[in-house]
């Protein structure tokens, strides 16, 4: 079975988009392949300086996905701090990765170009990247066209470093552009965390009610006819919802009986019915940290002789002691 591998960064709360733009379809991915996911403590160090916090997003993360059904027997998940032999290929990565390409990394220039001053996690983070995705032989990288590049670094890497040394001795990953819904905020642009725009994915009823109450919508009155399609919340509603029961929406805002706040708490309904019972196992999960840390540490434990055989291969190849 051909290997897929994906890393999600701790840097905050888990929320809608999350769950409907990328642990969905990453635990169907994960029905084809021998998937690995990790957390990538790593990487969100770069931004994130607080141990309160990382510690507790870490908690999140594997609860969440958990929550949602990934079978930790299956899919391999685990934290990246936990498998170090990925500090030492990202040295030899590093040694074979131009500085030019690495100035064209996307995180890297987003941060120039808002006037900031990178840090060099930052600027490297495409070679801690790359040795991610190699150190485990992955196949496919699901990924969106905005993280193509990353993939990209670890494949040109990976021809090179077998140029160099010769022999295939590492193996060459694939990018799989996934098909992941664009799920919006309740401003209507991208859910993100850094607009503030989310939905918390395992918020109480009453609180999920609030946010999604919030969701910016048409100022047109009750007795105007509104047009769903295109429109935050029917955007929102057909992610979760069925054909007949979103169709069911947009004839429902044609009448002059039944608006935005309507359909606001039809959504929330639907929501509701999909996340609550979701949210009693992640608030179960998540007040047990000692057994997210054996399910991590387990997870560790499987993918680490995979580690240690790239990097035998690695040593060998370079005249090191294997």
């Amino acid at each position: 079975m051909q290997r897929s591998l994906t890393g999600i960064k701790p840097s905050n709360a888990p929320h809608l988009g999350n769950y409907l733009g990328a642990i969905r379809p990453a635990l169907r991915l994960a029905q084809e392949y021998e998937s690995f996911l990790f957390i990538a403590d790593y990487h969100a160090l770069t931004s994130l300086r607080d141990a309160a916090k990382m510690k507790a997003y870490t908690y999140d993360v594997a609860a969440t996905w958990l929550a949602c059904g990934l079978d930790p027997r299956t899919i391999h998940l685990y934290r990246q701090s936990d498998v170090t032999e990925v500090f030492e290929l990202a040295w030899v990565l590093a040694c074979l990765i131009a500085t030019g390409q690495l100035e064209r990394g996307v995180s890297y220039k987003d941060a120039l170009a808002k006037g900031e001053a990178p840090n060099a996690g930052i600027f490297t983070y495409p070679v801690l990247m790359a040795a991610d995705i190699i150190l485990y032989d992955a196949d496919v990288v699901p990924v969106g066209k905005d993280q193509l590049q990353h993939v990209e670094v670890a494949r040109d890497v990976a021809l090179r470093f077998n140029h160099v040394f010769g022999g295939e001795i590492l193996h060459v990953p694939e990018a799989q552009i996934t098909e992941a819904p664009l799920v919006p905020g309740t401003d209507g642009h991208k859910m993100s965390k850094s607009r503030d725009n989310g939905i918390p994915l395992f918020a109480p009823p009453k609180k999920l009610r609030q946010v999604v109450m919030k969701i910016v919508t048409g100022g047109d009155p009750l007795e105007a006819r509104s047009e769903a399609r295109g429109s935050t919340v029917w955007e929102l509603y057909r992610l979760v919802a069925s054909e007949s029961e979103v169709r069911a929406m947009e004839e429902s805002l044609r009448r002059p009986d039944f608006g935005w706040g309507h359909a606001k708490q039809v959504l929330y309904e639907a929501l509701e019915a999909e996340l609550g019972p979701r949210r009693a196992i992640y608030d179960a999960l998540r007040a047990d940290e000692a057994e997210l840390d054996i399910v991590l540490q387990e997870g560790a434990e499987r993918v680490r002789p995979i580690a240690r055989e790239t990097l035998r291969r690695v040593r060998g190849a370079v005249g090191m002691r294997a």
